[in-house]
Protein backbone atom coordinates (compact mmCIF):
# COMPACT_ATOMS: atom_id res chain seq x y z
CA UNK A 1 0.00 0.00 0.00
CA UNK A 2 0.76 3.61 -0.20
CA UNK A 3 0.40 6.18 1.62
CA UNK A 4 -2.97 7.27 -0.22
CA UNK A 5 -4.31 3.84 -0.05
CA UNK A 6 -3.43 3.29 3.06
CA UNK A 7 -4.98 6.42 4.21
CA UNK A 8 -8.65 5.82 2.34
CA UNK A 9 -8.63 2.05 3.60
CA UNK A 10 -8.56 3.32 7.11
CA UNK A 11 -11.29 5.68 6.54
CA UNK A 12 -13.44 3.27 4.34
CA UNK A 13 -12.63 0.60 6.88
CA UNK A 14 -10.67 -1.87 4.61
CA UNK A 15 -7.94 -3.77 5.66
CA UNK A 16 -4.38 -1.87 5.98
CA UNK A 17 -0.55 -3.12 6.28
CA UNK A 18 -0.55 -0.86 9.14
CA UNK A 19 -2.38 1.95 10.89
CA UNK A 20 -2.22 5.28 9.16
CA UNK A 21 0.49 7.62 10.17
CA UNK A 22 -1.70 11.36 10.18
CA UNK A 23 -0.27 13.97 13.36
CA UNK A 24 -1.01 17.75 12.58
CA UNK A 25 2.16 19.27 11.63
CA UNK A 26 2.11 23.43 11.27
CA UNK A 27 4.92 25.00 13.24
CA UNK A 28 7.33 22.10 13.21
CA UNK A 29 6.68 22.09 9.46
CA UNK A 30 8.08 25.96 9.15
CA UNK A 31 10.84 24.90 11.29
CA UNK A 32 11.93 22.06 9.36
CA UNK A 33 11.93 24.52 6.42
CA UNK A 34 13.53 27.00 8.07
CA UNK A 35 10.76 29.85 7.59
CA UNK A 36 9.25 31.86 9.57
CA UNK A 37 5.52 31.30 10.45
CA UNK A 38 4.72 34.52 8.94
CA UNK A 39 5.79 33.06 5.60
CA UNK A 40 4.47 29.48 5.88
CA UNK A 41 1.16 31.21 7.35
CA UNK A 42 0.74 34.00 4.12
CA UNK A 43 2.74 31.91 1.01
CA UNK A 44 0.58 28.84 0.15
CA UNK A 45 3.93 27.51 -2.34
CA UNK A 46 6.46 27.60 0.65
CA UNK A 47 3.87 25.65 3.05
CA UNK A 48 3.34 22.99 0.34
CA UNK A 49 7.01 22.59 0.66
CA UNK A 50 7.25 22.52 3.97
CA UNK A 51 4.23 20.00 4.53
CA UNK A 52 6.33 18.02 1.46
CA UNK A 53 9.37 18.37 3.34
CA UNK A 54 7.62 16.44 6.50
CA UNK A 55 6.34 13.92 4.81
CA UNK A 56 9.36 13.08 2.88
CA UNK A 57 11.22 13.22 6.39
CA UNK A 58 9.08 11.32 8.64
CA UNK A 59 6.79 8.80 6.33
CA UNK A 60 3.32 10.54 6.93
CA UNK A 61 0.36 9.42 5.17
CA UNK A 62 -0.63 12.89 4.91
CA UNK A 63 -0.51 16.59 4.73
CA UNK A 64 -2.62 19.48 5.62
CA UNK A 65 -2.77 22.83 4.08
CA UNK A 66 -3.77 24.62 7.80
CA UNK A 67 -1.95 27.06 9.42
CA UNK A 68 -4.31 30.14 11.16
CA UNK A 69 -7.93 30.35 11.56
CA UNK A 70 -7.83 33.36 10.06
CA UNK A 71 -8.30 33.21 5.76
CA UNK A 72 -12.31 34.20 5.62
CA UNK A 73 -11.88 36.98 8.20
CA UNK A 74 -8.80 38.75 6.59
CA UNK A 75 -10.68 38.57 3.06
CA UNK A 76 -14.02 40.27 4.98
CA UNK A 77 -11.53 43.04 6.41
CA UNK A 78 -7.72 43.10 5.23
CA UNK A 79 -7.57 46.01 6.74
CA UNK A 80 -7.88 45.30 10.50
CA UNK A 81 -5.16 42.31 9.98
CA UNK A 82 -2.07 41.49 11.68
CA UNK A 83 0.79 39.07 10.60
CA UNK A 84 3.30 38.67 13.38
CA UNK A 85 6.61 37.26 12.44
CA UNK A 86 6.22 34.24 15.09
CA UNK A 87 2.88 33.28 15.43
CA UNK A 88 -0.52 33.04 13.41
CA UNK A 89 -2.43 36.03 11.99
CA UNK A 90 -5.10 37.74 13.97
CA UNK A 91 -7.73 40.52 13.83
CA UNK A 92 -6.62 43.63 15.30
CA UNK A 93 -10.10 43.79 16.62
CA UNK A 94 -13.70 42.27 15.76
CA UNK A 95 -15.35 42.61 12.66
CA UNK A 96 -18.93 42.12 13.89
CA UNK A 97 -19.95 43.29 17.16
CA UNK A 98 -23.84 44.35 16.21
CA UNK A 99 -26.41 43.52 12.86
CA UNK A 100 -25.27 46.91 11.48
CA UNK A 101 -21.27 45.24 11.48
CA UNK A 102 -22.68 41.78 9.59
CA UNK A 103 -25.22 43.73 6.81
CA UNK A 104 -22.18 45.70 5.89
CA UNK A 105 -19.95 42.60 5.22
CA UNK A 106 -19.79 41.14 1.50
CA UNK A 107 -19.71 37.75 0.25
CA UNK A 108 -15.76 37.38 -0.09
CA UNK A 109 -14.52 35.87 -3.47
CA UNK A 110 -11.64 33.40 -2.54
CA UNK A 111 -10.53 33.52 -6.57
CA UNK A 112 -9.60 37.14 -6.04
CA UNK A 113 -5.70 38.43 -6.67
CA UNK A 114 -4.32 38.43 -3.03
CA UNK A 115 -6.98 36.60 -1.60
CA UNK A 116 -5.91 34.78 1.95
CA UNK A 117 -8.43 31.61 0.95
CA UNK A 118 -6.93 31.65 -2.38
CA UNK A 119 -3.64 31.58 -1.13
CA UNK A 120 -4.61 27.94 1.11
CA UNK A 121 -6.19 27.08 -2.32
CA UNK A 122 -2.88 27.63 -4.24
CA UNK A 123 -0.50 25.35 -1.23
CA UNK A 124 -3.02 22.64 -1.90
CA UNK A 125 -2.70 22.74 -5.48
CA UNK A 126 1.29 22.71 -5.05
CA UNK A 127 0.76 19.43 -2.77
CA UNK A 128 -1.40 17.64 -5.13
CA UNK A 129 0.66 18.36 -7.83
CA UNK A 130 3.61 16.78 -5.89
CA UNK A 131 1.62 13.66 -4.19
CA UNK A 132 -1.10 13.01 -5.74
CA UNK A 133 -2.28 9.86 -5.40
CA UNK A 134 0.52 8.76 -3.45
CA UNK A 135 -0.15 10.66 -0.24
CA UNK A 136 -3.42 11.95 1.38
CA UNK A 137 -3.75 15.69 1.26
CA UNK A 138 -6.03 17.56 2.79
CA UNK A 139 -7.55 21.32 2.30
CA UNK A 140 -8.59 23.02 5.62
CA UNK A 141 -11.71 25.14 6.84
CA UNK A 142 -13.08 26.02 10.29
CA UNK A 143 -16.44 25.40 10.67
CA UNK A 144 -19.20 28.40 10.49
CA UNK A 145 -18.86 28.57 14.72
CA UNK A 146 -15.17 28.96 15.18
CA UNK A 147 -15.24 31.28 12.12
CA UNK A 148 -18.03 33.72 14.00
CA UNK A 149 -15.86 33.34 17.44
CA UNK A 150 -12.94 34.89 14.83
CA UNK A 151 -15.06 37.22 13.56
CA UNK A 152 -16.47 38.72 17.11
CA UNK A 153 -13.89 36.83 19.05
CA UNK A 154 -14.69 33.81 21.32
CA UNK A 155 -16.44 36.71 24.96
CA UNK A 156 -17.79 38.19 21.94
CA UNK A 157 -19.38 36.01 20.04
CA UNK A 158 -20.36 33.81 23.32
CA UNK A 159 -22.19 37.17 24.73
CA UNK A 160 -24.29 37.67 20.93
CA UNK A 161 -25.33 34.18 21.37
CA UNK A 162 -26.88 34.71 24.84
CA UNK A 163 -27.86 37.99 23.99
CA UNK A 164 -29.13 37.92 20.54
CA UNK A 165 -29.69 34.81 19.53
CA UNK A 166 -31.01 35.64 15.83
CA UNK A 167 -28.33 37.73 15.40
CA UNK A 168 -25.46 34.57 16.20
CA UNK A 169 -27.97 32.97 13.49
CA UNK A 170 -27.66 35.20 11.34
CA UNK A 171 -23.75 35.44 11.45
CA UNK A 172 -23.74 31.91 11.53
CA UNK A 173 -25.65 31.21 8.06
CA UNK A 174 -23.54 34.23 6.54
CA UNK A 175 -20.31 32.26 7.61
CA UNK A 176 -21.62 28.81 6.43
CA UNK A 177 -21.67 30.05 2.43
CA UNK A 178 -18.46 31.47 3.22
CA UNK A 179 -16.94 28.64 4.67
CA UNK A 180 -18.41 26.36 1.68
CA UNK A 181 -16.79 28.33 -1.04
CA UNK A 182 -12.97 28.06 0.60
CA UNK A 183 -13.67 24.02 0.81
CA UNK A 184 -15.24 24.04 -2.38
CA UNK A 185 -11.88 25.85 -4.33
CA UNK A 186 -9.66 23.93 -1.99
CA UNK A 187 -11.35 20.68 -3.75
CA UNK A 188 -11.02 22.31 -7.00
CA UNK A 189 -7.52 22.82 -6.38
CA UNK A 190 -7.06 18.78 -5.74
CA UNK A 191 -7.38 18.33 -2.15
CA UNK A 192 -8.89 14.69 -1.32
CA UNK A 193 -10.12 15.63 1.96
CA UNK A 194 -11.22 19.06 4.05
CA UNK A 195 -10.35 18.86 7.34
CA UNK A 196 -12.54 21.50 9.43
CA UNK A 197 -11.57 23.03 12.91
CA UNK A 198 -14.36 23.77 15.37
CA UNK A 199 -12.66 24.47 18.78
CA UNK A 200 -14.24 27.20 20.12
CA UNK A 201 -17.72 24.86 20.17
CA UNK A 202 -15.59 22.68 22.90
CA UNK A 203 -16.68 25.26 25.71
CA UNK A 204 -20.07 25.24 24.86
CA UNK A 205 -22.97 23.19 26.41
CA UNK A 206 -24.24 20.33 24.34
CA UNK A 207 -27.90 21.96 23.49
CA UNK A 208 -25.56 25.34 22.58
CA UNK A 209 -23.68 22.82 20.46
CA UNK A 210 -26.83 21.60 18.70
CA UNK A 211 -28.39 24.85 18.36
CA UNK A 212 -25.41 26.60 17.21
CA UNK A 213 -22.71 24.76 15.85
CA UNK A 214 -24.29 21.37 14.63
CA UNK A 215 -26.69 22.50 12.07
CA UNK A 216 -24.04 24.60 10.53
CA UNK A 217 -21.13 21.62 10.41
CA UNK A 218 -23.86 19.36 8.64
CA UNK A 219 -24.61 22.00 6.04
CA UNK A 220 -20.88 22.37 5.60
CA UNK A 221 -20.28 18.18 5.45
CA UNK A 222 -23.15 18.34 3.08
CA UNK A 223 -21.64 20.59 0.38
CA UNK A 224 -18.34 19.23 0.41
CA UNK A 225 -19.60 15.66 0.35
CA UNK A 226 -21.80 16.36 -2.62
CA UNK A 227 -18.53 17.98 -4.37
CA UNK A 228 -17.90 14.13 -3.53
CA UNK A 229 -15.32 14.77 -1.03
CA UNK A 230 -14.96 13.75 2.88
CA UNK A 231 -14.48 15.81 5.83
CA UNK A 232 -12.62 15.29 9.02
CA UNK A 233 -13.81 16.90 12.04
CA UNK A 234 -11.44 18.67 13.95
CA UNK A 235 -12.34 19.80 17.84
CA UNK A 236 -9.55 20.37 20.41
CA UNK A 237 -10.51 20.75 23.92
CA UNK A 238 -12.57 18.38 26.12
CA UNK A 239 -15.47 17.07 24.00
CA UNK A 240 -16.68 14.34 26.19
CA UNK A 241 -20.41 15.67 26.40
CA UNK A 242 -20.55 16.42 22.16
CA UNK A 243 -19.30 12.91 20.92
CA UNK A 244 -22.70 11.73 20.13
CA UNK A 245 -23.60 14.93 18.60
CA UNK A 246 -20.45 15.37 16.75
CA UNK A 247 -21.02 12.23 14.88
CA UNK A 248 -24.56 13.91 13.39
CA UNK A 249 -22.55 16.54 11.84
CA UNK A 250 -21.47 13.89 9.20
CA UNK A 251 -17.82 14.29 9.08
CA UNK A 252 -16.15 11.05 8.14
CA UNK A 253 -13.05 11.31 10.22
CA UNK A 254 -12.72 12.76 13.64
CA UNK A 255 -9.90 13.54 15.85
CA UNK A 256 -9.74 13.22 19.20
CA UNK A 257 -8.55 15.72 21.41
CA UNK A 258 -6.24 13.86 24.70
CA UNK A 259 -8.33 15.11 27.26
CA UNK A 260 -10.77 13.25 25.69
CA UNK A 261 -11.11 9.01 26.83
CA UNK A 262 -9.89 7.03 23.72
CA UNK A 263 -11.59 4.50 24.98
CA UNK A 264 -14.93 6.23 25.26
CA UNK A 265 -14.13 7.83 21.79
CA UNK A 266 -13.79 4.83 19.87
CA UNK A 267 -16.93 2.84 21.22
CA UNK A 268 -18.68 5.93 20.03
CA UNK A 269 -17.08 6.20 15.98
CA UNK A 270 -16.87 2.60 15.82
CA UNK A 271 -20.58 1.86 16.51
CA UNK A 272 -21.57 4.51 13.96
CA UNK A 273 -18.95 3.29 11.65
CA UNK A 274 -16.56 6.23 11.97
CA UNK A 275 -13.23 6.68 11.64
CA UNK A 276 -10.84 8.49 14.43
CA UNK A 277 -7.46 9.69 15.07
CA UNK A 278 -5.47 10.42 18.48
CA UNK A 279 -4.94 11.15 20.82
CA UNK A 280 -1.64 11.45 22.68
CA UNK A 281 -0.86 14.77 25.04
CA UNK A 282 0.91 16.46 22.76
CA UNK A 283 2.80 18.08 25.46
CA UNK A 284 3.16 15.39 28.42
CA UNK A 285 3.52 12.37 26.21
CA UNK A 286 5.06 13.73 23.28
CA UNK A 287 7.33 17.37 24.09
CA UNK A 288 8.27 16.37 27.42
CA UNK A 289 9.09 12.54 26.95
CA UNK A 290 11.48 10.34 25.87
CA UNK A 291 11.35 8.02 23.02
CA UNK A 292 10.55 4.81 24.76
CA UNK A 293 8.00 6.29 26.58
CA UNK A 294 6.10 8.66 23.87
CA UNK A 295 6.80 5.68 21.20
CA UNK A 296 4.73 3.24 24.37
CA UNK A 297 2.21 5.93 24.42
CA UNK A 298 1.46 5.82 20.50
CA UNK A 299 1.66 1.61 20.96
CA UNK A 300 -1.27 1.99 23.95
CA UNK A 301 -3.18 4.03 21.62
CA UNK A 302 -2.76 1.85 18.61
CA UNK A 303 -3.45 -1.17 20.09
CA UNK A 304 -6.84 0.49 22.01
CA UNK A 305 -7.74 0.92 18.74
CA UNK A 306 -7.39 -2.36 17.27
CA UNK A 307 -10.00 -3.36 15.15
CA UNK A 308 -11.49 0.07 14.24
CA UNK A 309 -11.22 2.73 11.47
CA UNK A 310 -8.16 4.57 13.02
CA UNK A 311 -5.27 6.75 12.62
CA UNK A 312 -2.43 7.37 14.60
CA UNK A 313 -1.47 11.29 15.81
CA UNK A 314 -1.66 13.53 18.63
CA UNK A 315 -4.61 15.07 20.19
CA UNK A 316 -3.89 18.25 18.16
CA UNK A 317 -0.61 19.73 16.88
CA UNK A 318 2.62 18.37 17.56
CA UNK A 319 4.85 21.32 18.99
CA UNK A 320 7.75 22.36 16.95
CA UNK A 321 10.39 22.26 20.00
CA UNK A 322 9.39 18.08 20.08
CA UNK A 323 13.12 16.48 20.05
CA UNK A 324 13.70 14.98 16.51
CA UNK A 325 14.57 11.68 18.39
CA UNK A 326 11.34 11.69 19.97
CA UNK A 327 8.68 12.24 17.42
CA UNK A 328 10.89 9.78 15.25
CA UNK A 329 9.74 6.87 18.01
CA UNK A 330 5.85 8.33 17.94
CA UNK A 331 6.02 8.25 13.85
CA UNK A 332 7.73 4.28 14.31
CA UNK A 333 5.21 2.90 16.29
CA UNK A 334 2.84 2.16 13.60
CA UNK A 335 5.33 0.22 11.75
CA UNK A 336 6.44 -1.59 14.88
CA UNK A 337 2.74 -2.19 16.21
CA UNK A 338 2.66 -4.03 12.60
CA UNK A 339 5.71 -6.50 13.21
CA UNK A 340 4.38 -7.27 16.33
CA UNK A 341 7.25 -6.10 18.66
CA UNK A 342 6.88 -5.86 22.00
CA UNK A 343 6.58 -2.25 22.64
Amino acid sequence: MNHYQRFFAALNGVPVDRVPLFPLLMYMAADEAGISYRDYASNGRAMAEAQLLVQQQYDLDAITACSDAFRIAADLRPDLMLYPEDKPPYLSQPIVTSKADLDQLTRPDPTAPRSRMGDRALAVESMAKAVKGEVAVLGWVDMPFAEACSLSGVAGFMMIMMDAPDLAHCMLDFISECVIDFALIQIEAGADMIGAGDAASSLISASMFREFALPYEQRVCNAIHQAGKPVKLHICGQTSHLLADMVRSGADLFNVDHLVSLAQARDVYNVHGKCFKGNLDPVSAILESTPERCQQAALDCIRLAEGTRYMLSAGCEIPAETPHEIFRAFCAAPKVAAQGTPG
